[in-house]
């Protein structure tokens, strides 16, 4: 186990450095110019030239390439050109933000996933296998913002009945649904799709195994063939989805975010990318791809820990 951990951690620090060059080099051919966005379009091209150099965007790429990540690796994120704040602080806060909504998707979602896919694969074949496949299907393939817009203007701007801008709410339960709810049912119509294929295939590999067939051979009950021997063997993949899916539903909320105007992380990237915000644009995809590493991290360490086979083959 420890050989397994070793090898996944120094492949995802190797990722990581990969990761940090790319984002640097895309992050530097961006349209326009830190100094000018500062100072506004009345600035002349000597004051301009004079803040570029006071920040350090005159300096060789590898220069700035290694005080980035030296700061970043520090806790020395920088300040925010447009925003005029600390940029930890920022990704931080709004990071907190994604994570609340996109774990409020997924508690939601995760039970109702599982249970519709084990449905379809003690259904394998017949209708009700077919229909809940195909739902799944044309969920995944649906953008977000399609279903985004339909909720907001039928819920919020015609009923009134939810927000039509989001924000991270308060301890109180109600708010807590009043808030997530709208902008958290696109998210869960993606996740719906691949969780329940991810449980239905799993299900259906464990109803066709040796272990199940002796099982209903030895005369045990269906639902005890079911509850000891399937359940606990088919789902190990689909625990390896959930997990891996922690990191799309936090680097993957740009559109959501900002289609309900919600602070958090995804809407930070775009907004850092349209006003060339470059600390706090490089910060927040850096810290979207680190938490991508560590979801599928902990998604192969699950699965390592859960079938012995896959560690002892690395």
């Amino acid at each position: 186990m420890r050989r397994f951990l070793l090898v996944r951690l120094g492949l995802a620090l190797i990722t990581l450095v990969i990761v940090s060059i790319l984002v640097f080099a895309v992050a530097q051919v961006l349209p326009g110019d830190v100094g000018r966005t500062i100072l506004g379009p009345y600035a002349s091209n000597e004051q301009v030239a004079r803040l570029n150099h006071e920040l350090g965007y005159d300096k060789p790429l590898i220069v700035q390439y290694w005080n980035w990540i030296s700061g970043f690796v520090t806790g020395d994120w920088g300040q925010s050109a447009l925003l005029n704040t600390e940029v930890r602080g920022l990704v931080w806060e709004r990071l907190k933000n994604s994570l609340e909504l996109g774990l409020f998707a997924l508690v939601l979602i995760v039970p109702v996933s599982i249970f519709f896919g084990v449905v379809a694969a003690l259904n394998y074949g017949r209708w009700k296998d077919r229909l809940i496949s195909i739902t799944g299907l044309s969920l995944i393939a649906l953008p977000e913002f399609v279903p985004g817009i339909i909720l907001l203007v039928i819920f919020a701007v015609k009923l009134r009945w939810f927000p039509v801008s989001s924000h991270p709410p308060s301890a109180n339960p109600a708010d807590i649904f009043q808030q997530f709810l709208l902008p958290a049912i696109p998210l869960m119509f993606v996740l719906f799709g691949y969780i329940s294929r991810m449980a239905r295939a799993g299900t259906v590999d464990a109803l066709l195994s040796n272990y199940t067939r002796t099982a209903i051979l030895k005369g045990l009950p269906r639902r005890t063939v079911i509850w000891r021997h399937v359940l606990r063997n088919s789902l190990l993949p689909t625990i390896t989805v959930v997990s891996v899916q922690i990191g799309y539903l936090v680097g993957g909320l740009v559109v959501i975010e900002t289609l309900f105007n919600y602070p958090g992380i995804g809407k930070l990237v775009l907004d850092s990318a349209v006003g060339h915000d470059l600390p706090v644009l490089e910060a927040t995809v850096l810290m979207v791809a680190i938490l991508y590493m560590v979801s599928n991290l902990v998604a192969d360490v699950l699965y390592g820990v859960l079938n012995p086979r896959v560690r002892l083959a690395t």
